[in-house]
């Protein structure tokens, strides 16, 4: 199927806006909608899934036209509370479409992060009371068109419908390119990191490719990846399970190595580790201003900086870097201080082709961290 025919579908049945976070599994159905974008669609890249459906409700209630919340499966539990509280025909009665990429569909390959959330998509919808239809490559125009038809039906009770797309349901089209100006390769910048900060230091880093760069780069200068928390599902939660750490034992120091798409997910995190300032904690942004693990698209923040947020929520030392020289230079003065830091690193959309991914499941990643750790610190 193409997804310039399904978004002319969508737009047949009255829907000209579209908002979500991006996804893999749609991102021909992505590059569709950035493309048709300033044309006859109004296209936004929220900050999380809820907010999309926030802004999916506030265009309702603005033209009486349902909206199209766009998601990896991963986001349905950012869509929970404000599908429950706001959209829900008992409270407010808001119709929405909802494109819902399938990822660790029972029986494919997919990602350890996945598996589970791939066993209760449906069972999820259904606990919501949001009916859905299941898309694949071959599903026909002509059965797009009657599962939007009943979409129709939903809205017309207020209610809201859900198509779940599998894995190579769309043909590959015109791509969408996009470019950040930036210079800086994430990779050589996180080998830097690795090598600039302490050996004693454990690293806790966010979903996506920073993770998988990470483990490639500690294995080829350490042997090993055994300090560091790959945390490759929850995206935008790593800084406060570095926080968790950094709590329980302040003589360690805690690294989080974040990415911009992530911060912002989330970033009501800021506020908080401002507040708590533990000393032994150092907040790295990695800033592409774009979800590059799922398609490169442009984050809604894309363009701005996070280092001065952190400061304003009252970061002792923040900081922006974008060369390499710059980040050996930051990363010693943080060394040298005594206080929450963040150093914020503006890299290049360039990632290796050949990037591996963890041979270890997220378990024995958890289990190998947690004995360097404990082998460190017995009395915990």
């Amino acid at each position: 199927m193409k997804a310039s025919v399904f978004l002319q579908e969508v737009k047949n049945i009255g829907i000209h806006t579209v908002t979500g976070v991006p996804d893999s599994t749609l991102k021909q159905f992505c590059d569709a909608v950035c493309l048709a974008h300033e044309k006859d669609m109004s296209h936004y890249v929220t900050a999380n899934e809820g907010a999309a459906v926030g802004l999916a409700a506030g265009a309702y209630l603005a033209t009486g036209r349902p909206g199209l919340v766009y998601l990896q499966n991963s986001g349905l539990g950012n869509i929970i509370n404000p599908l429950a509280s706001i959209a829900n025909e008992e409270v407010y009665g808001i119709p929405m479409l909802f494109v819902v990429g399938w990822r660790g569909e029972p029986g494919t390959k997919d990602e350890p992060q996945h598996i589970y959330q791939g066993k209760v998509t449906c069972r999820l919808l259904e606990v919501m009371g949001v009916p859905y239809s299941v898309i694949d490559a071959g599903t026909t125009a002509a059965q797009l068109r009657e599962i939007l038809a009943r979409a129709s039906r939903m809205f017309a009770e207020n209610r809201q419908y859900a198509v779940i797309v599998r894995k190579g349901t769309f043909e590959k089209e015109q791509e969408f390119l996009w470019k950040n100006g930036y210079q800086l390769v994430r990779e050589q910048a996180l080998k830097i990191i690795l090598e600039n900060v302490s050996r004693e230091a454990f690293i806790v880093s966010t979903t996506g490719k920073i993770s998988r760069e990470l483990y490639e780069q500690s294995d080829a200068l350490y042997g090993n990846h055994d300090r560091i928390f790959m945390t490759v599902g929850g995206m935008g939660h790593a800084s406060m399970i570095a926080y968790g750490m950094a709590q329980a034992d302040s003589d360690k120091r805690i690294v989080c190595i974040d990415g911009d798409g992530a911060a912002m997910m989330h970033m009501g995190a800021l506020a908080f580790l401002a507040k708590q300032s533990p000393r032994n904690l150092l907040h790295i942004v990695v800033n592409n201003a774009a979800h590059e693990s799922v398609g490169a698209m442009p984050t809604g923040y894309s363009g701005q900086t996070y280092y001065q947020i952190a400061k304003a929520c009252g970061y002792p030392n923040t900081c922006l870097v974008q060369t390499e020289a710059e980040l050996e230079t930051a990363l010693l003065d943080v060394k040298n201080s005594n206080g929450l830091s963040m150093i914020e690193v503006m890299t290049s959309l360039d990632s290796r082709a050949d990037l591996g991914r963890p041979k270890e499941s997220a378990e024995e990643n958890r289990v190998r961290f947690m004995r360097v750790y404990r082998k460190e610190n017995p009395g915990r």
